[in-house]
């Protein structure tokens, strides 16, 4: 007889119910137990997408479809709309989430006098003019998800190679190594950190979608003119699990933006409060910029950047700048600034 535990490692592992029967001795008490145990057959597309998200031999764009059936059940234009973009590509480099940049070297062959020359020699970022010098410290990936997995797939070594624009190898080649010229040059692509790329897709899919179960464990099986999550919860859950750090104003909303993981709305002082504490600002500190906030407001600058608020920026910069906050003091300004802003709605 079958046990619960061999009956779902059986299912986990995709054998229908003939391949059961074949195994079983006794077809009546496998029927039984089938009849006993029914919710062991049913897998949600929520419960489908984590076992793909999970088995690293399924495709990252079998996933991502699934996904995007998903999307369209829970009405989620912003998640359908990234998951639109991992499939077919980001238009612009401006809109690429974090895991698609990664910091790279460059390396090149240089041909000297008397047939002299390096091959595989480093490039220091330092010979590079500062107007390019971000473009090839980095390599931005806006392409589909499947290139950067064929990538991976075809590469032998533990390397690919972005090679240099052949204008830029003219412009620089003899400005790199003394008496020499270089002949060919490219940013360098650890494989390992493509493969982190796909997982960063896949990590973001499970957690987003474990949250989503949490909410309605049968979203997935929503009807067409149903809402199974409301959506602002959608939202906030896609922006800590999908967007990450990344600071947009939210989606279809005026007075709702985005700060980090955290969403700080309009007027509301706890939104802003998260978020300041999740940027390492002290209770204290917070409490200081609540009275700023009301004094403003008694001086007739309740929804401005008034004189009070604008002194408590200043003094957190001081603090930034002496160490006392550990952020640098430009850090320090810009978060500050943003996270007041939106809740005054600005």
């Amino acid at each position: 007889m079958l046990s619960t535990r061999d009956f779902i490692c059986f299912t986990s592992k995709s054998w229908n119910i003939i391949n059961l029967i074949k195994l079983a001795k006794d077809e009546q008490k496998l029927f039984i137990f089938l009849l006993d145990h029914k919710e062991y057959l049913i897998v949600t597309l929520l419960k489908d997408i984590q076992n793909d998200a999970i088995d690293s031999s399924i495709e990252i764009s079998t996933l991502l479809r699934k996904c995007k059936v998903l999307a369209v059940r829970l009405k989620s234009e912003e998640f359908g709309r990234w998951v639109d973009m991992e499939l077919s590509g980001y238009k612009s480099v401006d809109e690429l989430p974090d895991y698609r940049v990664m910091k790279v070297i460059s390396k090149g062959h240089f041909s000297g006098p008397f047939n002299s020359g390096l091959k595989n020699a480093d490039i220091p970022l330092f010979c590079i003019p500062d107007d390019l010098k971000e473009h090839f410290e980095y390599s931005k990936f806006p392409v589909p998800v499947i290139a950067i997995q064929s990538l991976i797939d075809d590469c032998d070594s533990g390397t690919a190679n972005e090679p240099w624009p052949a204008e830029v190898v003219a412009l620089l080649g003899e400005k790199i190594y003394e008496g020499m010229n270089c002949m060919q040059a490219w940013k360098v692509i650890p494989v390992s950190k493509l493969v982190s790329m796909i997982d960063a897709v896949r990590n973001r899919i499970l957690n987003f979608v474990l949250k989503i179960e949490s909410q309605n464990p049968n979203a997935g099986e929503a009807e067409p003119n149903s809402i199974p999550v409301p959506k602002d919860q959608v939202h906030q859950i896609f922006n800590t699990y999908i967007s990450g750090d990344v600071q947009n104003v939210a989606t279809g909303s005026t007075n709702v933006s985005q700060s980090g993981k955290f969403i700080v709305n309009k007027g509301d002082i706890d939104s802003l409060s998260n978020y300041l504490k999740s940027n390492g600002v002290s209770s204290d500190d917070i409490s200081e910029l609540e009275n700023a906030i009301k004094k403003d407001s008694e001086l007739g600058s309740p929804n401005e950047m008034g004189p009070e608020k604008m002194s408590w920026i200043a003094n957190m910069y001081n603090k930034a700048a002496s160490g006392a906050w550990k952020v640098s003091a430009s850090v320090a300004t810009n978060t500050l600034t943003k996270g007041i802003n939106d809740y005054l709605g600005l």
